[in-house]
């Protein structure tokens, strides 16, 4: 049996998301979207009500459906896509230590990550390289065993939090001959010598959250920072020398071959969807009550059909991304593998249907659309991002591709 109606639990979380993000994102968005600060009393702010922090992400641990949070992002990034990520911006590397650490990394990591109550805290997964973006495998930053000391030097760019995080986890190879299966992630504290902020990236739209460069200098590790430990690395790295391995390249089964960290980004696609889907309501809702009041002609402009047929496609088009999500988030949640490349289908959709709705609202608008009095010149500016990070839209086709049967 399949039903689409919501719970009472998440009917009441959605709401107090939505309350948030009237109360709390909404007013303030313009100011840090001209500033491009952190929105660090804001994240305070969630972290009082309960949107952010381990309590947070053990709530929604909880949720048997998968729909829970997509819910919650959705109404947060209707607020502010880029407020939005400065509270959920911490998502992604915690799904990294919870996919790889120990027992002991996570307990003594995961509360690292978000700080607390008083004091929020943040943490950056650091992937992207200036020559490694979607091939990861191209990966420079080395990672060298010095005796029980791993010794890392590298540069990573358009890091989510980079630099301002109370935990990096760093993306490095350790074999250079095994390709993306010569790599390991480890976990360094924002104290460690050697590391440091780079530039800190002027960016089109999502400017309340922090992206920079992170730059690891001869960065000295203990042992415990590699990140599921020794044992695992050493059993990963014979696994991937073996004759068998070596033969993977030349078989047709190289495109089931994925790396750790493009398992984590696979993981919170549809999250990254949702998002995106909380941008185009934004768009969309604004557009259809502009277009109501808005009068030429005699009538308001929702009753020419050209404008109603925008609006007709536009809300299409945010339904059907929404329930794409919704799917990938159960499957998910679930245990459900993405055979048919499911997350990734939430997020190429998502993505380009925020990028169209915020621009046919600005179309909708005329020309106030294209001032910053209004709002919807921002929503277009942050819309643009989710077609790019966390998988372009061409990676997005290719990994969808492949799981279907194409020769991508």
């Amino acid at each position: 049996m399949i039903g689409f109606e919501l719970a009472e639990d998440q009917v009441a979380a959605q709401k107090w998301a939505r309350e948030f993000a009237e109360k709390e994102i909404r007013p303030v968005a313009p100011g840090y979207d001209e500033s491009e600060e952190f929105p660090w009393p804001v994240v305070k702010k969630a972290a009082e009500v309960g949107l952010y922090g381990m309590d947070f992400y053990r709530m929604i641990g909880e949720d048997d459906s998968g729909i829970l949070q997509p819910l919650i992002v959705e109404e947060l990034c209707w607020g502010c896509a880029g407020i939005s990520l400065a509270i959920f911006g911490s998502g992604l590397p915690l799904v990294a230590l919870m996919a790889s650490g120990t027992p002991d990394q996570i307990a003594t990591w995961a509360p690292r990550m978000f700080g607390t109550v008083e004091d929020p805290g943040v943490a950056a997964f650091a992937v992207t390289e200036p020559g490694a973006g979607s091939d990861v495998s191209s990966l420079r930053t080395r990672a060298v065993r010095d005796g029980g000391d791993w010794v890392l030097n590298g540069q990573k760019v358009f890091i989510t939090n980079g630099g301002i995080a109370d935990v990096h986890i760093v993306v490095a190879t350790v074999d250079p001959s095994l390709g993306h299966r010569g790599q390991a992630s480890f976990l360094v504290p924002p104290d460690t010598p050697g590391l440091r902020q780079g530039k800190k990236e002027k960016k089109l739209g999502i400017r309340a959250s922090h992206t920079a460069e992170v730059l690891l200098e001869d960065c000295r590790l203990p042992a415990d920072c590699l990140l599921g430990g020794q044992e695992r690395l050493d059993a990963k790295l014979e696994a991937s020398r073996s004759p068998e391995a070596r033969e993977a390249p030349r078989n047709k089964d190289q495109r089931k071959t994925t790396s750790g960290a493009l398992k984590t980004f696979e993981a919170t696609r549809p999250i990254v969807a949702a998002q995106a889907v909380g941008i185009a309501r934004a768009a969309f809702e604004f557009a259809r009550d502009y277009a109501r009041e808005r009068t030429q002609f005699g009538k308001p402009i929702a009753a020419q059909q050209a404008i109603a047929f925008k609006l007709a496609d536009m809300a299409t088009e945010v339904d059907a991304a929404r329930l794409l999500v919704w799917r990938a988030s159960w499957m998910a949640r679930n245990g459900v593998p993405f055979a048919h490349a499911e997350g990734s289908m939430s997020k190429l959709k998502a993505g380009e249907v925020a990028v169209r709705v915020t621009d046919e609202a600005i179309q909708v608008l005329g020309g106030y659309g294209y001032i910053r009095d209004f709002p919807v010149e921002k929503w277009h500016r942050d819309a643009k991002i989710y077609c790019l990070f966390e998988g372009t839209s061409e990676i997005q086709r290719l990994v969808i591709s492949r799981a279907n049967g194409g020769l991508a």
